[in-house]
């Protein structure tokens, strides 16, 4: 049997991405029994048996909804995305978006592909059509931006540089995303302020039970008469049923989204795009080549960045032997993981322990080879969920 780590991929994955996974120490397939690690990309996971070998999860992306966190946390397993990897393929649909919403580019170009190019008329007739497609500069107008991480961040600096006064909105807006937001971008305290006062809003939040239909009839009914809504965040954040009215009434003029459906579909005010955000080649090697460095970090030296269920816990090696331990968020645990050390007469070099809601995660470096009874003993604390010996060279 191999000693190599086992990588299982479920989607295609950007060959420079796998090429980070040095063949000395990896292999990986879309055949793999036992895999140590999952690589995916929108393979809906929750459906899966998931083998109890698989120790880590890289999702090529940023969102994780097609894969159980939850179970995952339960047993010691951080799932790994790639935030920011695919910000500027969505920064640059979303402005693709505004545009063909206010200069009607869809209508004007069915309109083109339905006249006949061999008509005589067919000059005169472009010409007394286009009236009806006339649209408005985005220059000007005013962009709300509800969600300010990374996306939301250079959407933010693009519109203002395309002339647009922008209002932005996040109650939880990180220290780095506030560093990088533009001056120039008023922020707002308030969903209701950014409704109130935007002729076009870009929703850039994840769909958790905060956000579930954040923009609803109550949410719309704040908005502009005319307003253009434009959806690249998660389909649940929008009540569709909501918007369709909203359409019906002018109350809404254009809703933009990445999410085809058959409720959206059909409606000749909306422009549903077939999940393109990411699709890149950019930004899908730049997801594969950032969840890969992830996994081979946590796998080879217990390293966590980027992990949506584990804190970030990355310590730079102070030996050759390593522990890497998860477990419920609970008091005394670092005390009892240290008893266990200090009573096989372990010296600890160095020691990180950082927690994420209900889990925890500890790392620690020790001078001397550790007895297998050892980690065995630390395994068997309560509320130990995960525990990995990590020697250089294994």
């Amino acid at each position: 049997m191999s000693d190599k780590f086992q990588v299982l991929i479920l989607n295609n994955i950007s060959a420079h991405g796998l090429k980070r996974l040095p063949a000395e120490r990896f292999e990986h397939g879309k055949e793999v029994a036992r895999p140590d690690a999952v690589l995916v990309r929108s393979a809906d996971m929750h459906a899966m048996d998931i083998p109890k070998s698989v120790l880590a999860i890289g999702r090529a992306g940023s969102g994780t909804n097609n894969i159980p966190v939850k179970e995952m946390s339960k047993r010691g397993v951080p799932v790994f995305n790639a935030p920011g990897a695919n910000a500027n393929a969505v920064k640059e649909l979303v402005l693709a978006g505004m545009l063909l919403a206010a200069r009607n580019i869809g209508g004007a170009m069915k309109f083109v592909a339905a006249l006949d190019p061999k008509d005589p008329e067919m000059e005169k007739k472009v010409e007394g059509g286009k009236k009806t497609y006339a649209g408005y500069e985005l220059a000007g107008h005013t962009l709300g931006v509800i969600g300010l991480g990374k996306i939301g961040c250079l959407i933010a600096d693009a519109a203002i540089k395309l002339g647009m006064h922008v209002v932005g909105y996040d109650p939880e807006i990180t220290v780095d995303a506030a560093w990088s937001l533009p001056s120039q971008v008023r922020k707002a305290h308030s969903l209701s302020d950014v409704l109130k006062n935007s002729n076009f809003i870009t929703m850039h939040v994840p769909l958790v039970d905060a956000t579930r239909k954040m923009i609803n009839a109550a949410a719309i009914e704040q908005m502009k008469n005319g307003s253009v809504l434009l959806n690249f965040s998660r389909e649940g954040v929008v009540d569709e049923a909501a918007v369709l009215a909203a359409l019906d009434a002018k109350k809404l003029a254009t809703y933009v989204c990445d999410f085809p459906s058959a409720h959206v579909n059909s409606h000749p005010h909306v422009i549903a795009l077939p999940h393109l955000g990411a699709s890149t080649r950019e930004a899908e090697e730049n997801c594969a080549l950032m969840v890969a460095d992830q996994l081979r970090d946590y796998l080879l030296d217990g390293n966590i960045v980027n992990s949506v269920n584990f804190p970030n816990v990355a310590m730079p090696r102070e030996s050759g032997y390593r522990i890497a331990i998860a477990n419920a968020n609970v008091p005394n645990m670092v005390g009892q993981i240290s008893t266990a050390m200090a009573e096989a007469k372990l010296n600890i070099s160095n020691m990180m322990n950082k927690a994420k809601g209900d889990v925890a995660y500890t790392l620690v470096d020790v001078d001397s080879k550790v007895p297998e009874k050892v980690i065995d003993a630390i395994g068997k604390i309560e509320g130990v969920l995960a525990v990995r010996y990590l020697p250089v060279g294994t």
